[in-house]
């Protein structure tokens, strides 16, 4: 379980208007697994972006629109006109977690697999090859004389120079030491100027600056700014995430604050060119100069117009629905909060309206709410969950205040138990008490927890197996299975009429535990779940994107349908 380490600190470089949440869609089920047969009312109250989250951009030589998507593992081909999509490469195809991408003169196109540090190559014919760079590897480009570059974000910081064949080992420009492990400040996706030489934005730095690359036999830098490598160009911006030029030299500068900038590279002064919704992280030029800017937060891509106004070519929403739980509401109606990777939504859970929006904090600095995965109620406040972080929080909505941060190491799911947080984690090997890290139970696939407030059950995401844990007192008794056949069960619920709902997302469905005789009960199925991370070899935990699910005040249940974007309200009888 230590290689689970390798993602607590990913901060992914990996997007508000989303449209009114509306039915969209109903079905009603008949399920013969009862007694009396029971209507089941189906509605999606609430959808969001057609893309899970967009990141890195280029065009292609075919003229239509690259789109690395990390969250969906896939390079998405778009027409840049109307939207449509016209091929997705994924694992199959060798993509695993790209962030960026670029084309090389031969037409071959190169993105950079993040989380598992690789840069990857597909020729023109569709060969694919890779070359182990470093964790971390996210932004990539050519200069104009056919040279390539990568640079580390988040998992590291640095800069390569690598051979476009992959073959040779990459030449390290920029390296990090213990003595200064953040030579940079998180270099993000960079562009060649005129002059020959690279300009990028430190995510971390709120900067913009330009480096001399070098050549071969160039001693690394391990202090760039001392010694000449890097120097600053421009200040004063708030999340600076990518710097490109258009084809007559003009730098452009995006700020997930949805700034767009021009910046003189002569003397750093910047111009506020447009601005567009928050959470923005690419930018290329087609052809024609236009500019078309991506949404990591909010999953939308958008062409600006010489009015400096944006036009929608993919909308924008939820990216990642995961986790939920339900407060009380205004009017007795249900407060429906969920879960979205960088954001995180509350809902009305009668009518599916956004109520609010919150950001989560991707440099995870204290204090601020972080990238939720996970979420249970806890009086007014809600407990959240994120693996990227390593965190387990208590965070007040009403205030957006952080009141208490547990670091864990890959918490799954978390709740409320016993004076306590109960997590299930995934790198610690089980559930344990957040406060001190302590064994309750160790399990091998961690993944959903719930409790009536005396006894705990978990879900084995790889066994199937739900289990209940009893307690004397505070100690834990041993744990016996409720349940077992379960397809990949990931979020549960006490019912509080005796029975568990589970999701199963390798069955695309919410399913019923009978806590006294441990029968299963379909009571929704054909559900777009998000299904697990495929590939990564370990580098991801099994329920990647958790799919959620909460009871409101009146009985009604919320499933996150993270393959679609959207929220389910289930009705019985």
């Amino acid at each position: 379980m230590k290689r689970k380490l390798n993602f607590i600190l990913i901060s992914l470089a990996l997007m508000l208007a989303i449209p009114a949440c509306q039915e969209i869609d109903e079905l009603v089920l008949e399920d013969a697994s009862y007694e009396r047969k029971s209507k089941v009312l189906v509605k999606e109250i609430a959808n969001g972006a057609l893309i899970k989250g967009t990141n890195g951009i280029n065009f292609g030589p075919d003229g239509n629109l690259y789109i690395a998507c990390f969250a969906s593992q896939e390079v998405i081909v778009m027409n840049k006109q109307n939207g449509k999509i016209l091929k997705r490469l994924g694992p199959a195809d060798g993509v695993n977690s790209p962030d960026d991408l670029a084309f090389g003169p031969d037409g071959s196109l190169y993105w950079t697999d993040t989380l598992i540090g690789f840069v990857a190559r597909m020729t023109p014919d569709g060969v694919v090859t890779k070359q182990f760079v470093e964790l971390g590897t996210n932004p990539i480009t050519f200069s104009d004389d056919g040279r390539l570059f990568v640079g580390l974000c988040f998992q590291g910081d640095g800069l390569y120079e690598l051979d476009p064949n992959l073959i040779d080992p990459p030449r390290p420009i920029i390296i990090s030491t213990p003595e200064n492990p953040f030579p940079l400040g998180f270099l993000n996706a960079f562009d060649f100027g005129p002059d020959g030489k690279l300009y990028g934005p430190l995510f971390a730095g709120g900067a913009v600056i330009r480096v001399n690359v070098g050549g071969p036999g160039t001693p690394p830098s391990t202090n760039p700014f001392v010694d000449g490598t890097a120097e600053f160009l421009a200040g004063g911006f708030t999340v600076p995430v990518a710097a490109k030029f258009n084809s007559e030299g003009v730098l452009h500068v995006l700020d997930q604050s949805g700034e767009v900038f021009t910046v003189n590279t002569s003397n750093g002064e910047k111009t506020l060119f447009a601005t567009i919704q928050p959470g923005l992280d690419n930018l290329a030029f087609d052809s024609d100069d236009t500019l078309y800017i991506s949404n990591a937060d909010f999953g939308s891509v958008v062409q600006i117009l010489p009015s400096g106004q944006p036009r929608t070519i993919s909308r924008a929403g939820m990216i990642a629905p995961m986790g939920m739980a339900v407060l009380p509401g205004a009017n007795n109606q249900d407060a429906l909060y969920v879960a979205d990777l960088f954001r995180l939504y509350e809902f009305n859970g009668l009518s599916g309206r956004e109520e609010n929006v919150y950001k989560g904090d991707l440099l995870g600095r204290p204090g601020n709410l972080t990238t939720p995965f996970t979420l249970s109620a806890d009086g007014e406040n809600l407990i959240v969950s994120s693996w990227f972080a390593g965190v387990v929080q208590i965070w007040n909505p009403q205030s957006d205040q952080v009141e208490q941060t547990f670091p864990v190491v890959v918490p799954i799911d978390a709740i409320r138990f016993k004076n306590d947080i109960a997590v299930s984690d995934l790198g610690l090997g089980g559930v344990v008490r957040a406060s001190d890290q302590s064994m309750i139970f160790p399990i091998d696939n961690p993944s959903g927890l719930a409790t009536d407030g005396e006894t705990l059950w978990v879900a084995d995401w790889g066994t199937g197996i739900v289990w209940q844990i009893g307690f004397d007192g505070n100690t834990p008794m041993p744990a016996i299975p409720i349940a077992s056949g379960l397809m990949n069960p990931e979020g549960l619920a006490w019912d509080n009429n005796g029975s568990l709902l589970v999701v199963e997302t390798g069955a695309s469905q919410l399913s019923r535990i009978d806590l006294t005789t441990g029968a299963v009960s379909i009571v929704a199925d054909g559900l777009s779940l998000s299904g697990p991370a495929v590939g990564q070899d370990g580098f991801l935990p099994p329920t990647y994107l958790f799919d959620g699910v909460a009871i409101g005040q009146s009985g009604d249940i919320y499933v996150s349908g993270g393959g679609k974007n959207v929220i389910y309200r289930i009705t019985e009888n």
